[in-house]
């Protein structure tokens, strides 16, 4: 299964350095013509720029509103707990196709299809989960005392929260908002609904090119994508490390 995940990844590296003209294999010889193509082309930037900025943005607000839903479902015990949190988390289970279409109608009166603020709030709903799940992983190994000996000596709720339970929780915080990035910076089928020709994100722009035409440009963007990834795995990689020790887990 491994092999069968990773072995198509392999084939897509080595043909975004093809000096020809369309994917095959072998390699008629090497060059970097398409990665000058990517980084030359005003379509590909202007996409690659809309695509950051959402990501960026979205990653934002979904770290913000997961980390306060987190910290209230933890803290907060009542009837129906476990049914709020199954619609927080909701967005990562229901078909993206579904959200798509429901988003669309839903911002079709309001004006907000073609615009990437639509976009950006609706990449919002679909990574806050992501980001309450992890904080709420780190919040189970936090002492809650910690904070009674904080408001002990005199500290209000938000000095509490940001000199100690921030600092302590910071890995998981982190590690939700990489997630988020990669769920906004990777998604493709909400942005086909919402966006225009002029709100291209990175991905439907990869997709709109397989279907006119493919070209080995999109072998180059796709081995970004990857490179981009294996970054912010080992990212969160070292961040959990660091959140076991400072949980004393070894």
């Amino acid at each position: 299964m491994l092999a069968f995940l990773i072995l198509p990844i392999l084939v897509i590296i080595p043909l975004s350095f093809s000096s020809g003209s369309f994917l095959n294999f072998p390699l008629p010889g090497l060059s970097l013509r398409w990665y000058h193509e990517l980084l030359g082309s005003e379509r590909w930037l202007s996409s690659l720029r809309n695509s950051v900025v959402v990501a960026i943005s979205s990653t934002l607000l979904a770290t913000v509103l997961g980390t306060l839903a987190s910290l209230g479902l933890q803290r907060a015990r009542f009837p129906g707990h476990a049914l709020v949190m199954a619609l927080v988390i909701s967005p990562m289970v229901v078909p993206l196709v579904i959200v798509a279409v429901g988003v669309y109608f839903f911002y079709a009166p309001l004006g907000l299809t073609g615009s990437l603020l639509g976009l950006t709030l609706a990449h919002t709903a679909l990574a806050a989960p992501f980001v309450v799940i992890t904080v709420s992983a780190t919040l189970q190994g936090f002492d809650t005392n910690l904070s009674r000996a904080a408001a002990s000596l005199g500290a209000n709720q938000t000095t509490a929260f940001f000199r100690v339970t921030l600092p302590i929780i910071l890995p998981g915080v982190v590690s939700g908002a990489l997630f988020a990035f990669v769920t906004s910076f990777d998604e493709v089928v909400v942005a086909l609904f919402l966006t225009g020709p002029g709100e291209r994100t990175l991905p439907r722009q990869m997709f709109d090119g397989i279907r006119e035409n493919i070209s080995p440009v999109i072998a180059a963007a796709a081995t970004l994508l990857i490179v981009l990834s294996i970054l912010l795995m080992t990212v969160m990689e070292v961040l959990r490390r660091r959140s076991e020790r400072l949980r004393g887990i070894r």
